[in-house]
């Protein structure tokens, strides 16, 4: 087992990331009923946050169903095109390239705006890459498909004016 592998199934790391595929496939399915509204998501160790404005019922309605088929091997439900992983990527990798592109520009505005063409090359570039990348260190390093023996334990409604999420409590 190499190094990464090691942290990735540490106790405490692997259960962030199994919350965090718990936290996906609960958006999914929340999402067939529930389309046209915003619903959004954060995971951490104790469970997650479940961002939107739907009935406690269904949130567990939706986290049962969820746990059952990532199970029964439907891992694809652990991905989401939403995710802060996809975004983290992509704004790393193109910070990166902008301050890469400005290596070098001098000081005056207009050495600066000369590399504006290079900038946006490799930020646009970037950007590209970023599009597998994201969602390969998702699948690979900030979601685990397989539950293990998580249980969800505690939900707990919070709503704020026209805010509303659901915090998700699990346990081994």
């Amino acid at each position: 087992m190499t190094l990464i592998q090691a942290i990735l199934n540490w106790g405490p790391v692997n259960k962030v990331r199994r919350n965090h595929a718990l936290e996906h496939a609960t958006l999914h399915i929340l999402a067939k009923k529930h389309g046209n509204q915003y619903l959004g998501g954060h995971s951490d160790y104790h469970g997650m946050r479940v961002i939107g404005n739907v009935p406690t019922e269904e949130v567990q309605l939706a986290l049962d169903e969820a746990l059952a088929r990532l199970r029964s091997g439907e891992k694809q439900l652990a991905y989401h095109p939403n995710c802060g992983t996809n975004y983290s990527t992509a704004g790393i990798l193109a910070g990166v390239a902008a301050w890469l592109g400005t290596l070098g520009s001098g000081k005056s505005v207009r050495s600066k705006a000369a590399r504006l063409p290079l900038v946006v090359m490799l930020v646009t570039s970037m950007l590209i890459f970023a599009r597998p990348l994201g969602p390969f260190l998702q699948q690979h390093i900030t979601t685990n498909g397989d539950p293990g023996t998580l249980k969800v334990y505690e939900i707990h409604r919070h709503d704020f004016a026209n805010f509303v999420f659901h915090r998700i409590l699990t346990v081994d």
